[in-house]
């Protein structure tokens, strides 16, 4: 049995939720448990805190723990990153009122920032030169400029509308995150194989997202012109059809160039397209 802590509520709760089920482990998710077992699979969920996972993990309560990247940075507990999940992608950056004519990091000199994540900030401004008070707050720093209570802030930023509502523009992104799987440094033998397991279900789920099976007929003759615009694993597949010179051929195409692709196809002769979802990529 595996023990793997997710956060308890929010987007990576339910991102984390979505691996899970997609991996084919699927877990009891009622909010109101503190610990949801897998009904076909030797692994358990710990539902906590985001800032409470690296910790937990490693001090080897839980095994392994789905968290942001700038949670662990924050934390800086003892804890590797086993694997970059690619969900909750976001930045931590600094803010200032929309009016402040910013002329770079200096203008922080002496003055006050309102953040979360304390660590990360004094480490930053601690390279750069700067010094400036830190204030921490737990949630809601957004407002701490037109409160009054800080010059600045440091913050989570996704989409930026969070800053647009309260009067405030980003000036100055200093860390990318996202959601990351987490394991102490000492993970006993016996849960290995398991942990091998999660992983290969856990990869075989990534590596299918954004992408679509796409199969065709063509002209016998076009062939080599199609497999040139196709990319795929190792190589298209090409099966000859009943209808003489027509084949068909089948690949795997990623979603930011599926229409490109296919408009391509159709301008050399390509037919009946079909294009379906991949649900699982196992190399």
């Amino acid at each position: 049995m595996i023990r793997l802590a997710i956060q308890s509520k929010g987007r990576l709760n339910e991102e984390s939720l979505k691996l899970l089920k997609d991996s084919g482990i699927e877990v009891d998710d009622t909010r109101r448990k503190f610990i949801g077992k897998a009904s076909d699979f030797p692994l358990e969920l710990l539902y906590l805190r985001d800032d409470d996972i690296p910790g937990v993990v490693a001090d080897g309560s839980a095994d392994l723990g789905v968290v942001g990247l700038n949670e662990v940075a924050e934390s800086g507990a003892d804890v590797k990153v086993i694997r970059k999940l690619g969900f909750g992608r976001c930045r931590i950056s600094l803010a200032v009122p929309k009016e402040v004519d910013y002329p770079g990091l200096s203008w922080f000199q002496g003055r006050s920032i309102a953040t979360s994540y304390p660590s990360i900030l004094s480490r930053f401004l601690s390279e750069k030169g700067i010094s400036a008070e830190i204030r921490e707050i737990k949630g809601s720093v957004e407002i701490a400029p037109a409160a009054g209570i800080a010059d600045a802030i440091f913050d989570i930023v996704s989409s930026g509308g969070t800053l647009v509502s309260n009067g405030l523009r980003e000036v100055e992104p200093v860390m990318e995150s996202e959601a990351v799987l987490v394991g102490g440094n000492d993970i006993p033998a016996d849960k290995r194989e398991v942990l091998d397991s999660v992983l290969f279900r856990f990869d075989s789920v990534r590596e299918s997202r954004g992408k679509k099976y796409i199969l065709m007929n063509i002209p016998t003759g076009k062939v080599g012109e199609a497999m040139s615009l196709l990319p795929s694993m190792r190589s298209p597949t090409v099966m000859p059809l009943a209808l003489e010179g027509w084949s068909s051929i089948h690949s795997v195409v990623d979603d930011s160039r599926l229409w490109r692709t296919v408009e391509s196809l159709k301008r050399i002769g390509a037919e009946g397209i079909l294009i379906l979802n991949v649900d699982k990529v196992i190399d």
